[in-house]
């Protein structure tokens, strides 16, 4: 009988900076690096090898990374001089986009890989390992990553992200995610569910699907015939103890009527979309090369309250971009008056180099851009809690997830994505309850749980809520 071969004890900590995907990334490359028997650390200082996975999205991404990896650069000197080693890596869209001056900046940086090819750490490591001088895998590799994941990987909890499909062939003037992710790549269906049914297995009630742009997956059934991202969501509904789904970030042009119609139709698919409009303006939606218009973006919110008058609504929305007028900033606040928005993200324009938008003329002034955002924000702010008011009164399912922040109160999220708490303790953790909801705050409700009345908690959740939704 082969002696078992014995894996040494080592301790990982994984740095995350960005959107769901990099959270998504992070825990795949623990899972990849488990079998080198690499276990988390709490704290960078007790790490045998520190990843900082970042995102290139926000402003003065680079610099952000550039300043961490001063403060690890102490940490990993300090290791050193006691006579142990401190791998530190640089993964993500930063990595990707700007891997030699990474390397030209911080020397002492052991390894830098873009999103596509961290399947590849354990070699990295491993080359690392055996030789001075770092290593950079920043080139889109012909493999497709997925297939050399493990199956195995460590619980997330109640909710689990679960990436379909990566990359954009959109290219917005603004953005880097078409340079840094590649093009739109789908994950196989096959693959998709046999990933979820095992994190359903592990405990997990509800996914949410990720990717660049995620209604732009698409795929094949079981018979080869081609298949949408509405047949995946049906799909997924299937699996029997996930009673939950979502989806971020989708973009209007792949917004079709099958998916629409999905969110009518799947009792498990939660009435809440992410779908970024970026300006209520044409002029600068031609500018972004966001290839839709507000006219279309107006018409598919319509069709998706037809279908499903609950949904609530979150978006995207840049102020300040190249060229943005004061007539095409007015028009995007009455885009956001029409439409009533639960929440939304926005940000200032930023250039990023490389893109179109930052070669463009007419940058518009950071004062002005400030005094915009702040308009804006304000706007939705208001939109937050008139959709948060709306909700006192209603009954509606609860999936319980935790503790509250005070003893004897259990929180779980709302159909709409907000933080709800109640009386109640921890053996209600993982199902889902009726909640009569008592007061709206600023960023959570606080409700009445109401009389299980002998159904099944976890499996039994009502497609719509109440006869009165929120507006």
């Amino acid at each position: 009988m082969a002696t078992p071969i014995a894996v040494s004890k080592r301790r990982l900590h994984m740095i995350t900076w960005g959107c769901q995907m990099n959270v998504y990334d992070s825990g795949r490359m623990a899972d990849v690096l488990a079998p080198l028997g690499y276990a988390p650390a709490e704290a960078p200082e007790d790490a045998d090898m520190v990843i900082l996975n970042t995102c290139h999205i926000r402003d003065r991404a680079a610099e952000k990374v550039f300043s961490e990896l001063g403060r690890l650069r102490v940490l990993k000197q300090a290791r050193e001089a006691a006579g142990q080693r401190m791998i530190l890596a640089v993964a993500g869209c930063v990595a990707q986009a700007e891997g030699a001056e990474i390397l030209a900046r911080a020397p002492y940086v052991d390894i830098v890989l873009g999103p596509q090819t961290y399947h590849r750490l354990p070699e990295m490591v491993a080359r690392v390992s055996r030789a001075a001088g770092a290593v950079i895998e920043t080139e889109f590799p012909a493999e497709d990553k997925f297939d050399f994941l493990p199956d195995a990987a460590a619980p997330q909890g109640l909710t689990a992200f679960l990436t379909i499909q990566e990359g954009c062939d959109k290219f917005c003037s603004f953005c880097v995610v078409p340079y840094t992710r590649g093009a739109e790549m789908s994950r196989p269906a096959a693959a998709v569910l046999a990933e979820a049914r095992r994190m359903v297995a592990q405990g997990v009630r509800e996914i949410t699907l990720l990717g660049q742009n995620v209604n732009a997956w698409h795929g094949a059934d079981a018979k080869g015939e081609p298949a949408n991202f509405a047949a995946l969501l049906a799909w997924l509904a299937e699996i029997p103890g996930l009673v939950r789904l979502r989806y971020t970030t989708s973009h209007p042009r792949d917004m079709d009527d099958a998916l629409i119609a999905a969110h009518a139709d799947i009792p498990a698919v939660m009435p809440f979309l992410h779908l970024p409009v970026q300006s209520g303006s044409d002029r600068m939606l031609a500018a972004m090369n966001r290839r839709h218009t507000v006219a279309h973006y107006l018409d598919i919110i319509d069709r998706l309250r037809a279908a499903r008058p609950d949904i609530a609504l979150s978006s995207d929305f840049i102020v300040g971009h190249p060229g943005e007028t004061e007539a095409d900033f007015e028009a995007t606040l009455d885009l956001v008056r029409s439409v009533r928005f639960a929440q939304a993200f926005s940000f200032k324009y930023s250039a990023r180099p490389g893109t179109p938008a930052a070669a463009a003329p007419g940058h518009v002034a950071p004062e002005v851009a400030d005094r915009r955002l702040q308009t804006l924000q304000a706007l939705l702010r208001e939109q937050q809690a008139a959709f948060n008011d709306s909700c006192v009164g209603l009954r509606v399912p609860v999936l319980f997830a935790m503790p509250g922040r005070h003893p004897g109160q259990i929180m779980g999220k709302s159909p709409w994505m907000q933080p709800v708490h109640v009386l109640g303790d921890a053996s209600m953790i993982g199902s889902v309850r009726q909640v009569t909801i008592a007061a709206a705050h600023t960023n959570s409700l606080a409700g009445t749980l109401e009389p299980a009345e002998g159904r099944d908690p976890v499996t039994d959740t009502p497609a719509h809520y109440e006869e009165r939704a929120p507006v």
